[in-house]
């Protein structure tokens, strides 16, 4: 490559973090032979026929190697001055397969080219990534700025209701991972905790009465408020009045004749805390109380709702494994079936596996989608805990270096996409993983360079070599100034 600018390489190996393209490599070989392993049949075709998913997937470990090679070449630049025309892109690809997509397993979220599937959400993901990377590089950008995490909030959401619409809500969840982003950007803790409470709220709404989840709102973002601005005694006093505003309400309308919930009383006395709490952070200039009445009251708003979107808009087998997952049933022949087999493939496997092939398990089809979104079952079964750890630690030493490259990048977008990237493969990891031995509910989604397919294989794979591209220009930098 020409030096003809300041992030240009004369050699596209210089300053190359070669331990990551060490470890993204061993990840895709394991990938293969996990899939050889799930879905071989001898007794189909002869090995590399391409009736067999391996062979396949071989060859699209093959273009995506290839495509790597061809990032590796690109001038880093490019990356920051298409971010935005990437996720534009990125959100027309998400409505075109809403509106002319094929649906498969429930989802409207695939093109079908042929015998090929591109599922676009995939390649949304690394424009979402380097779009947020170009807004939190900016000189004046601050995370803790609410104009500028209402921006940031904005920027993920429309892509999310794209997707939710699409009925690939799991994808979607995905887009969840950047709050670890914004944290390691100075993003305030007590702002991070309310929003994970308050996601964790929406999967316990199905089993909570509606007071049960607005006391849990109330205290939630009280405590957090008082964590954030270190002040305990004016915030308890304010927390006890609004529970007891609350009762004296309901009370007085019970002795005047009028019959309504508990809960009615207690959201309005809530609205007029969060109105004197607007009063006070104005006069106060406390900004950060500002974001929390605005999620507050998002979640006032949003959460309501959770028995309409659990009736109305999630389908029945989404309903099931949500269920399913809270122990509120017990459906082992149904939608419980899945995580019921994978335990039992992963458990049987016990410390060193059956062996390559032998896995009983998955050999005679109990755990369906083995190769796919329960691939790590495979893994399980057949090479046991020692296999399983080997294999999780592959990943965490990937996401580990890719947070190295993002600390020593001297360049906020540099280091702000590394750390997407790495949040990105810790939630596919943590999500998949944890759904095959039943602590996440089955959400669809796969096991990065692992699980068969074309489309998550090459866009992780484009979305890494971005992350090594933009670490290599920086290095390379470095070195020329010393």
């Amino acid at each position: 490559m020409i030096d003809n600018g300041r992030h240009n390489r004369i050699n596209i190996f210089d300053g190359v973090d070669f331990k990551t393209v060490a470890l993204y490599i061993a990840l895709t070989i394991v990938g293969v032979l996990c899939i050889t392993s799930a879905s071989y049949d001898a007794g189909e075709a002869e090995f590399f026929s391409f009736a067999h998913n391996h062979t396949k997937q071989m060859m699209w470990v093959g273009v995506a190697w290839v495509t790597a090679f061809v990032v590796m070449l690109l001038d880093s630049r490019y990356f920051h001055m298409l971010s935005y025309p990437a996720y534009l892109g990125g959100i027309l690809l998400l409505v075109a397969v809403l509106l002319f997509g094929r649906e498969v397993n429930g989802a409207k979220a695939w093109f079908q080219f042929g015998s090929i599937r591109v599922q676009p959400v995939e390649f949304a993901k690394i424009a979402i990534a380097l779009a947020v990377a170009r807004m939190m590089s900016g000189y004046s950008f601050s995370i803790n700025r609410p104009s500028n995490l209402f921006k940031l909030g904005a920027m993920l959401l429309l892509p999310l209701a794209i997707i939710v619409l699409q009925n690939d809500t799991g994808s979607g969840i995905v887009l969840g991972s950047f709050l670890f982003v914004f944290y390691r950007e100075g993003l305030n803790k007590w702002l991070c905790i309310p929003i994970l409470l308050v996601a964790l709220l929406f999967i316990v709404s199905f089993l909570v009465t509606p007071t049960a989840l607005l006391v849990s709102l109330i205290v939630v973002f009280t405590l957090s408020e008082m964590m954030m601005n270190r002040i305990w005694r004016s915030r308890v006093v304010a927390l006890a009045a609004v529970f007891l505003g609350s009762m004296v309400l309901h009370y007085l309308l019970k002795v005047c004749g009028v019959e309504w919930e508990y809960y009615i009383s207690l959201m309005i006395a809530s609205f007029v805390g969060v109105a004197v709490a607007a009063v006070y952070a104005f006069r106060a200039n406390l900004r950060n109380i500002f974001v929390l009445i605005a999620l507050y009251m998002a979640s006032m708003v949003f959460l309501p709702t959770t028995e309409h979107i659990f009736n109305n808009i999630l389908k029945p087998h989404q309903q099931n494994r949500i269920l399913v997952f809270l122990g509120a049933i017990e459906d082992l022949r149904g939608q419980g079936y899945n995580v019921h087999q994978s335990k039992i493939a992963i458990g049987s496997g016990g410390l060193f596996g059956k062996g390559f092939m032998q896995g009983t398990q998955i050999k005679y089809n109990f755990v369906p989608e083995k190769h796919t979104d329960f691939i790590f079952c495979t893994v399980g079964e057949e090479w046991g805990f020692v296999g399983a750890f080997v294999v999780l630690a592959l990943m965490c030493a990937l996401i580990l270096r890719l947070m190295k490259m993002g600390e020593r990048s001297g360049e906020p977008f540099t280091r702000v996409y590394c750390y997407c990237v790495a949040a990105i493969l810790l939630f596919h990891t943590l999500v998949n993983v944890g759904m095959t031995i039943g602590l996440m509910p089955v959400m669809g989604i796969p096991l990065p360079f692992i699980s068969y397919g074309g489309s998550s294989l090459i866009a992780f794979t484009i979305m890494l070599f971005i992350a090594i591209n933009l670490d290599a220009s920086t290095r390379t930098e470095i070195g020329r100034r010393i």
